[in-house]
């Protein structure tokens, strides 16, 4: 598959909603609370619906064999977070762990429920494969990385005595919220069914079929709306933050996929995942929280823009060095 199909087919029209979002939101069309209901109907409805019918319909040959896929996922996603806020925590004048925690959800997570299916799909394909990256990526950034991120967040709040007493949590707290969210428990629930067996309905993919199908445009959407209300300030934690995300991310999980064996399918379609811009969760929980709004906005911003270079690359790249014989 060369770059301009990838451009034509799967970058373009990402590019040109989120433009149309853009302006929307520049000319007050469409506000950042709208964003935010646009956002909510995603999470909560039409991803969850589209992971959901997804995988539901695969086998469990299938999941077994994507149990590698499972565990490189979580160690490379993990390790590169990890990183992250240990980065933006010690190496920065002025920084702490709040804005060390903050840095590592946007950059050390990828927008894999906003813009996961809307660049993979037109890549590799309407697949239960495509959707079972996406689901576990998914879990791994929300059952996994949020709540680390939100305790060690709350950590360091707590130790510069700046928890707003309605933001206290017990350390568990950030972990049972990421898991009652739908977008954690629906491919969850999806897993177990096909694992004990329980045959799916066929006439009810339609019904979530056709919630499935405003995943991708209203996130895209949402995403611009999203940006046009934040400022942007280039600096240099900024620029580290968007190579760490778009470059380091995927590069780790390339390398460890290959050391380790990984089916050649999975890993494109997991280094295409982890080539994401950075993940919008890590926006909107640092404007809650006060925390590293400014910088943490611009290199999403940032990331957002570089991203449009950088994925072609990634596949590009994967599909060279990768051999194209793989299940699908």
């Amino acid at each position: 598959m060369g770059i301009s199909h990838i451009l034509l087919y799967a970058i373009v029209p990402i590019v040109v909603i989120m433009l149309a979002g853009f302006i929307s939101g520049k000319k007050g069309i469409f506000s950042g609370d709208d964003a935010k209901k646009f956002n909510k109907v995603v999470l909560d409805y039409a991803l969850p619906a589209a992971l959901f019918v997804s995988i539901v319909q695969s086998s469990r040959e299938m999941l077994y064999a994507d149990l590698k896929l499972s565990l490189i996922s979580l160690v490379v996603i993990m390790a590169c977070f990890m990183l992250v806020y240990f980065i933006f925590t010690y190496c920065f004048k002025g920084n702490n762990g709040a804005d060390g925690a903050i840095a590592a959800l946007i950059n050390g997570s990828p927008t894999i429920g906003f813009l996961g299916f809307a660049v993979l799909e037109p890549i590799f394909g309407t697949t239960p494969a495509v959707a079972l990256v996406v689901a576990i990526v998914g879990i791994v950034v929300n059952a996994v990385g949020i709540p680390v991120g939100l305790s060690l967040l709350n950590a360091s709040l707590d130790k510069q005595g700046r928890t707003p007493g309605s933001k206290k949590e017990s350390a568990w707290k950030p972990v049972i919220h990421a898991l009652e969210q739908p977008v954690a428990w629906a491919p969850i629930l999806a897993v177990v069914l096909v694992l004990v067996g329980v045959k799916w309905p066929e006439w009810l993919s339609p019904s979530f079929n056709l919630m499935a199908k405003a995943n991708a445009s209203m996130a895209v959407f949402s995403a611009g709306i999203t940006l046009s209300a934040v400022a942007f300030k280039l600096n240099w934690q900024a620029i580290l933050g968007s190579i760490l995300k778009l470059i380091l991310m995927p590069a780790a999980a390339l390398v460890v996929g290959l050391l380790f064996h990984m089916d050649p399918l999975n890993l494109k379609m997991l280094v295409v995942a982890c080539a994401l811009p950075p993940a919008f969760s890590g926006i909107i929980i640092s404007d809650e929280y006060n925390v590293y709004v400014a910088t943490g906005t611009s290199s999403l911003t940032l990331s957002v823009i570089l991203f449009v270079a950088f994925c072609p690359l990634s596949v590009s790249y994967t599909h060279l060095t990768l051999p194209t014989n793989s299940r699908v």
